[in-house]
């Protein structure tokens, strides 16, 4: 009786060290306060992955330098739902992003919603 106890509690902890990453995975912490932000740029990448797909873009800023954008966005799986494909963005296509950004400055962020060059919205 006493072993069968400790294996349950021994499986019970092991459920809880491995669930405690795994629900913590899909958090938007790295991006604090979700301050919004949209750019205008051209793509150079898209990464067409699991788990999540990322939109590589340079944009020029204030002072005509190129900043290299990351964006992360949806998974594959969750995106063809909406039409989205490996297809959709190629290197030069101009696009218009809408996302949240980290607290930190870093050119990186949370794809919201982005603009093709015939005007027309993709949300995933």
């Amino acid at each position: 009786m006493k072993n069968n106890l400790a294996v349950v509690f021994l499986v019970m902890i092991g459920f809880l060290t491995v669930s405690v990453p795994l629900s913590a995975h899909h958090g938007n912490a790295s991006y604090g306060h979700a301050k919004q932000l949209t750019v205008k740029g051209a793509v150079t990448e898209w990464v067409w992955l699991n788990p999540h797909t990322f939109l590589k873009v340079d944009v020029k800023d204030d002072k005509g330098n190129v900043v290299h954008w990351l964006v992360e966005w949806s998974a594959p799986s969750s995106l063809i739902n909406f039409g989205i494909n490996r297809q959709t963005f190629k290197p030069g296509d101009e696009v218009t992003v809408v996302m949240i950004t980290p607290d930190n400055g870093a050119a990186v962020g949370r794809l919201q919603r982005v603009q093709l060059a015939d005007g027309s919205w993709l949300r995933g």
